[in-house]
């Protein structure tokens, strides 16, 4: 019974070195993840949706948002994001418009706070 599980723990400890040499897989263009305000968006990614969670703590001001992974996305692609960060390198702001999604401020309005995003290298 011994060598059963020591034969079992090393082959279980094996498999996970094995996996973690491998790394992780690259998210598939669009994979969407949430995160608290306070959370910067990373690189490639934008904002694409906020609203208050008491995960995140508490207040008025929305402090959750869902980001969105712009990688991998042919030139010519179009999508709608927050105008909450900067579009990545090789996007461009095709029009901007209001969007109840993206009230990303403690006082809301109706200004325009939504871009329509465009790959365009």
């Amino acid at each position: 019974m011994t060598r059963l599980r020591t034969a079992v723990l090393t082959l279980g400890c094996t498999a996970a070195a094995f996996t973690l040499a491998l790394g992780t897989a690259q998210a598939a263009p669009g994979s969407t993840s949430t995160s608290c305000a306070s959370s910067l968006t990373p690189a490639g990614f934008v904002d694409v949706q906020w609203w208050n969670s008491a995960g995140c703590g508490s207040g008025f001001t929305p402090n959750t948002k869902k980001i969105m992974d712009l990688t991998g996305y042919p030139v010519g692609t179009t999508v709608n994001a927050c105008a909450s960060t900067w579009p990545p390198a090789g996007w461009t702001i095709v029009s901007s418009f209001y969007s109840s999604g993206c009230q990303y401020s403690a006082v809301p309005s109706f200004d325009k706070n939504s871009w329509q995003l465009k790959r365009v290298s």
